[in-house]
């Protein structure tokens, strides 16, 4: 066994690879319906780091090789989030501030609990950081105790409940989901015969319903005229059938205030106009919004529905539609094949890495995580981390600068996500895992460890309160909340498991992980300071 631990420990990149390959493995099996997903990856790396160090033998990934995909990852998560993220951040300020108010309970917890303990200041900072499974804040505490190894020790006893209590507090939270009052409404399509004589517009009905609805067919006239699709221009007759796309509730009031619903169904006569899925894999129209396209002055055809990873959106004009998008194109019969000429229809467009602009966005975030910003008495660097999560937003949000697509397809995006995630984790472990020796070794474990616990669920059940009582939060959002707050990927990557990639999840832990990352490291380097 001795020579096989000193084989790889000589073996960085086959130890990489058997790691994530028999940790995947291992994160498949569910045990009363829940496997831990990604997890088992780090759980794996502890466990046979741990081991490997105990015979004298260093079982660990290079940290250049997990830096590299932890960037992977956040930069994809900022890029799925990104188109998203800015509509809702004034709605988010409230549940970042109740995120920050949990961490700073739990900073309070970590020095009344310590002392209590009989713990070295120096050993509660590194224990806040382990809990909170923030290797930033560590350095911080590390750099602000005077290079103590006290706080090494600390992170190490307690990063391993510091994932294990939150992936607790989310599989709570998950309990939730079903009555989540924050769900996307299902989209429904109805044909509707106008009775009213008021000749409202197309425009000025959409308009009235906020965009929450959008006409894709209508006929005006009668029966013996034909299908077409509709523009805004559209003025709507007695008689005359329309077919319109969105919420059911929206729909239902549609009906109501323009007539009823037919017992026709547009949508099933495709004599003269028809429908197809069609995936957008032309570069070019990558980062436009469906009005950009101009369909219908081209082709006579509108976009009633976008269909991104397992989501359906509405067609709206301003939605900006990127690479990999399936859209749901109304056109005449022989306009289809040209329609989907244009906007490609090709699987390159689900699978297409863009690393124009990966390269340049990972470029851009390690760049702004290395700029260092001055405070009081100190300063501080958000980190490639956070950096690369901010970019992703950014250009996630953009879509588009000139010629240059700044967004990732979906699925592209969610594979470069978890690769990453699964490499970061792998190198995480074993490094963890090669501290669990000493950590014991000090004879101060089993307090160490309460002291960890006591910090990881009073900010974990903290954030579940605030979010439920006070913002009311939806458990599928919640969970990302609580992966954001502990910034740790392997919560997130459990998290988006259970509910098979929901955005909401996404949205969640890019909503809170750029604030919560700032303010561990400032609690972590006044934790420190205790220790002087």
């Amino acid at each position: 066994m001795n020579s096989l631990l000193e084989f790889f420990g000589h073996q960085e990149i086959l130890l990489l690879v058997l790691l994530v390959g028999l940790g995947s493995v291992i994160g498949h099996l569910r045990v009363a319906g829940v496997s831990v997903g990604a997890a088992a990856v780090l759980f794996l790396a502890i466990g046979l780091s741990a081991w490997g160090d105990a015979h004298g033998h260093k079982l660990i990934v290079p940290e250049h090789l997990g830096v590299m995909g932890l960037i992977l990852f956040t930069f994809s998560v900022g890029i799925m989030s990104g188109a998203n993220f800015f509509a809702t951040l004034r709605q988010g300020l409230g549940p970042i501030l109740g995120m920050v108010g949990a961490l700073i309970a739990g900073a309070v917890a970590a020095v009344v609990a310590g002392k209590l303990l009989g713990l070295d200041p120096a050993t509660v900072a590194g224990s806040f950081a382990g809990a909170l499974t923030n290797t930033p804040a560590l350095a911080a505490a590390r750099e602000a105790a005077g290079n103590s190894p006290l706080p090494t020790i600390g992170y190490a006893v307690t990063y391993v409940f510091g994932v294990v209590g939150m992936l607790i507090v989310t599989s709570l939270a998950l309990k939730h989901r079903a009555q989540d009052s924050d769900a996307p409404a299902p989209l429904v399509n109805c044909t509707i015969r106008v009775e009213t004589p008021e000749r409202p517009s197309i425009r000025e009905i959409e308009q009235r319903h906020g965009g929450r609805i959008k006409f894709s067919r209508v006929r005006h006239g009668g029966m013996r005229f034909p299908v077409q699709a509709v523009s805004e221009d559209d003025v709507l007759t007695y008689n005359d059938l329309v077919t319109v796309v969105g919420p059911a509730n929206e729909v239902e009031q549609v009906a109501e205030e323009l007539g009823h619903a037919s017992s026709h169904a547009l949508e099933a006569d495709r004599s003269e106009l028809d429908y197809r899925r069609i995936t957008l894999s032309n570069g070019k129209l990558a980062g436009r919004s469906v009005a950009e396209l101009d369909l219908l002055e081209r082709f006579g055809a509108t976009v009633s529905r976008v269909r991104r990873g397992d989501v359906d959106m509405l067609g709206t004009d301003h939605l900006v539609i990127q690479l990999g998008d399936r859209l749901r194109v109304v056109a005449p019969r022989d306009r289809i094949a040209a329609v989907s000429a244009h906007l490609g229809d090709s699987a390159r467009g689900l699978s297409d890495i863009n690393p124009m602009a990966l390269g340049v966005g990972l470029a851009a975030g390690i760049l702004l995580g290395k700029v260092v910003f001055p405070l009081p008495g100190t300063s501080f660097s958000v980190g490639s981390a956070a950096g690369t999560l901010l970019v992703g937003l950014l250009l996630g949000h953009v879509g588009r600068i000139g010629n240059f697509v700044t967004t990732l397809p979906l699925t592209a995006a969610q594979a470069i996500s978890e690769f990453g995630l699964l490499i970061f984790l792998a190198q995480a472990g074993t490094k963890a895992g090669s501290l669990i020796g000493a950590a014991f070794a000090s004879g101060e474990w089993l307090r160490i460890l309460v002291l960890g616990a006591v910090i990881t669920l009073t900010v974990g059940g903290g954030v579940y309160l605030v979010m439920r009582r006070v913002f009311a939060m939806g458990g599928t959002k919640l969970s990302g909340v609580l992966a954001g707050t502990q910034t740790q990927p392997a919560v997130l990557a459990y998290a988006n498991g259970r509910t098979r990639f929901d955005a909401r999840v996404a949205m969640g832990y890019a909503l809170v992980y750029p604030a919560a990352m700032i303010t561990k490291i400032l609690l972590g380097q006044i934790l420190g300071s205790l220790a002087r």
